[in-house]
C-alpha cells in the first residue's frame, strides 16, 4: 500500500515567533515557515523568495521525482505528487543550464528539488547519516528551495548519460571527485558539475547529483506542500 507521508495540519493566523515552537514536526525547534501566509507575505516583500513549478517555469524540462513514487531509498511514496518547486533565482539559473545543454543536444533531468522538513525527518529517521541525508537540527538546502538533485539526458534519445552511480547510492563511487570510473562516467560528470558552477551552483562533495545554489543561506527552511503552491508563476 501506498503511503502519501507528506500529510500537514496547518493552523492559520501564526505569527513568526511560533515558528520555532517544539513539537513532532519540528522537534529541534528551528524557524519553519509552515504556513502559506506567512510565505506569501514573504514572497511580497521579496519577489526572490518566489517557489517556482520548473515543469511551466522551464518548459520541456524532464522531470523525474524519485519521492513522488517507491522507486527511492526509503521505498515508500514520500511526495504526493511528482512535482519541482525552486526558488525564483535558482529557476532562473536552471533556465539558463537548460538553454546551454539544449545547444550541445544534452538537457537536464530533476530527480528532486524543494523537500518539505517533513521529508527531511523522515529520512534522518531511516538513515541517520549526516554524509547522505541533512542533519534534521539544521535544516536541508532542499527545505530552502536551492538545492536541486540532478542529471544529464541525450535530448535525442531522451536517455540519461552514464554516471557514476544511481541516484541515492550511499556509496563511496557516488563522491564527486571519485575517480576509479570509466573515463566517459567521469567526463559526463563533468559536464554536469561545470555547467552548474557557471550558474551559481555547487556540488555537494558526496553526491554527484546534488547541487546547492549560491546564497541559499538567505532563504527559510519551510515545511509547505506542493498543492499550496500555484501550479504556474
Amino acid at each position: 500500500m501506498k503511503i502519501n507521508l507528506i500529510l500537514f495540519l496547518f493552523v492559520t493566523g501564526i505569527s513568526w515567533n511560533t515558528l520555532a515552537q517544539t513539537d513532532n514536526n519540528n522537534p529541534h525547534g528551528l524557524n519553519i515557515v509552515s504556513d502559506i501566509k506567512i510565505y506569501d507575505s514573504l514572497v511580497k516583500s521579496d519577489s526572490s523568495r518566489r517557489m517556482v513549478d520548473l515543469e511551466t517555469f522551464i518548459p520541456g524540462i524532464d522531470l523525474e521525482i524519485r519521492y513522488a513514487t517507491e522507486n527511492n531509498f526509503t521505498h515508500l511514496q514520500v511526495y504526493s505528487d511528482p512535482r519541482a518547486f525552486v526558488r525564483l533565482p535558482v529557476g532562473k539559473a536552471l533556465r539558463q543550464i537548460e538553454k546551454e545543454l539544449n545547444s550541445k543536444g544534452l538537457g537536464l533531468k530533476v530527480l528532486d528539488a524543494y523537500r518539505p522538513y517533513a521529508a527531511t525527518l523522515l529520512f534522518w529517521d531511516l538513515i541517520k547519516d549526516t554524509l547522505f541525508v541533512a542533519a534534521p537540527w539544521r535544516g536541508s538546502r532542499h527545505n530552502r528551495g536551492c538545492a536541486v538533485d540532478v542529471t544529464l539526458i541525450d535530448l535525442k534519445t531522451g536517455k540519461e548519460l552514464n554516471m557514476p552511480t544511481p541516484f541515492d547510492d550511499f556509496s563511496k563511487k557516488a563522491g564527486a571527485t571519485y575517480m576509479d570510473l570509466p573515463p566517459e562516467v567521469i567526463q559526463n560528470r563533468k559536464i554536469l558539475a561545470d555547467v552548474m558552477q557557471k550558474y551559481g551552483f555547487t556540488v555537494y562533495p558526496e553526491e554527484w547529483w546534488h547541487f546547492d545554489f549560491q546564497g541559499w543561506k538567505g532563504y527559510e527552511l519551510m515545511d509547505i506542500p506542493f498543492n499550496l503552491f500555484p501550479a504556474v508563476f
